[in-house]
């Protein structure tokens, strides 16, 4: 992006002009706001990564309990190929409906 003053190095003294002026102004605004829209942006894929994180951990802390308590009291033993399957399917599902793409 160029700046105002590189797009008018050759002619300074439109600068001056009012209507260069407000023009300069609410460019600056619109600058501002592609700003702050790239970091809400960034900031709520951020999130919704880390929530992302925070079920497959949880969802994986599950099938570990699952797992000692089929141990210890010869309860049923956790589906890994279901359980596996639906954490994809999970990750997938929310990375799209988030817009994040993993390759």
């Amino acid at each position: 992006m160029r700046s105002v003053r590189e797009i008018f190095k050759s002619k300074d003294y439109l600068l001056e002009e009012p209507e260069v002026i407000k023009l300069v102004e609410y460019c600056e605004e619109l600058q501002d706001e592609i700003v702050e829209l790239k970091f809400e942006k960034t900031y709520n894929k951020e999130l919704a990564m880390l929530d992302m994180l925070k079920e497959v951990i949880k969802g994986c802390n599950d099938i570990e309990k699952e797992k000692m308590e089929h141990e210890r009291f010869g309860y049923e033993a956790p589906n890994y190929e279901a359980t596996i399957s639906n954490l994809k399917n999970y990750i997938y599902n929310r990375c799209k409906d988030e817009k994040i793409w993993l390759g």
